[in-house]
Formats: structure tokens, C-alpha cells, sequence
């Protein structure tokens, strides 16, 4: 779902959709409740396999101790079949208990390990989550700076056009003219620097 969502452009950024990752989380959630019964079944199956476990050590027990009576009828040893017997019972309980231990050892490590994949979906939901949250906000950021600065465009587009609408500032005063006497002698006066040229 996240490599085909689109991309922020010039950014590691990915747009997920939002509704569509709550759905797969819901997901993920109700399908840890069949995980586990899933476990819940297994470990019912262990406990039968124990039940049958002692069920035919019981069946062995009294073979046994049918065999032995029978040794003990012929042979009068007594005291050694009980003493096998005490040996067998106690071995089969060593076994039972072991087996019993053992599954109860693979129960925990199994709820400890759904619990641990349950924290880690819960925590990469939450950094997902905040990635987009930030990703968002980067892109909002982003749309905000340039509808700022073309706003700012059309505040000084408004500003040159007032400035041309308003009217042109009056001229100074021209300086006073020259009287028509002293023109006329400065255009009498020949230019110095004609006549050197001249006699040059």
C-alpha cells in the first residue's frame, strides 16, 4: 500500500490513505484473536497428547505390575517387583512432567511473541501515522509559503499601479531669462577659443 501510494514531490515524503490503513489495521486487529485461539488449540492438542501420554503409562504401570505379580507368583521375588514398579512409576512421572513443562514453556514463548509482533505493528502504525502527519504538514507548509509569496506578488503589483495612477508632482520654477541686451552681447563677444583656432 505505501509503494503504491503517490509520492511529495522533492521530498521522502508518501501520501498514504488514511481510511485504507485504519481498515488494514483493523484487520491486523481482529485476525490476532484467531492467532490466538490458534495457540489456544495447539495447546489444547498438547494436553490431550498428555492425557494419552498417561493415559498408556497407566496402561503400561499395570501391565507391569500385572507382569510382576506374576514374576513375583512364580518367583517369589517380591520385594524386586515392587521395587520395579516404584522405578517405572517414577520414571514415568519424571517424563509426564517433563513433557508437561515443556509445554508450557512453548505456550509462554508463543503469548510472549504474539505480544511482541502485536507491540511492533503498534509501534509502526504510530510511526506511519506520524510520517504522514508530518508529511502533511510539510505539504500544507509548502502551499501556505507559496500562496504567501504570490500574495505578496500581487500586493506589489497593486502598489506599482497605485504609484502610476497618482498625478505627477508639480515642476519647479523655471530660472529667470536672460534680457535681450546682454544676449545680444554675448553673442557680439567673439569665442576666444574660435579665433586661436583660426589663427592656429
Amino acid at each position: 500500500m505505501i509503494l503504491d501510494s503517490p509520492r511529495i514531490p522533492l521530498s521522502r515524503r508518501t501520501i498514504v490513505d488514511e481510511e485504507h490503513l485504519l481498515d488494514q489495521l483493523d484487520l491486523i486487529r481482529l485476525s490476532l484473536p484467531t492467532a490466538f485461539q490458534e495457540a489456544s488449540e495447539v495447546v489444547r492438542e498438547k494436553e490431550e497428547l498428555l492425557l494419552e501420554a498417561e493415559q498408556y503409562a497407566q496402561e503400561i504401570i499395570e501391565a507391569a505390575e500385572q507382569r510382576a505379580a506374576q514374576i513375583l507368583d512364580e518367583m517369589g521375588l517380591l520385594r524386586q517387583a515392587e521395587l520395579e514398579v516404584q522405578q517405572i512409576q517414577q520414571r514415568v512421572q519424571q517424563e509426564c512432567e517433563a513433557a508437561r513443562e515443556q509445554t508450557m514453556a512453548d505456550i509462554e514463548q508463543m503469548r510472549r511473541r504474539a505480544q511482541q509482533e502485536l507491540e511492533e505493528i503498534r509501534q509502526m502504525a504510530i510511526a506511519e501515522a506520524e510520517d504522514i502527519q508530518s508529511g502533511a504538514d510539510d505539504y500544507a507548509d509548502s502551499v501556505l509559503k507559496d500562496m504567501e509569496q504570490q500574495l505578496l506578488d500581487m500586493v506589489r503589483v497593486i502598489r506599482n499601479g497605485r504609484q502610476q495612477l497618482q498625478p505627477e508632482p508639480t515642476p519647479a520654477p523655471a530660472k529667470p531669462r536672460e534680457t535681450n541686451a546682454g544676449s545680444a552681447a554675448n553673442r557680439a563677444a567673439p569665442a576666444p577659443k574660435s579665433s586661436e583656432r583660426s589663427k592656429n
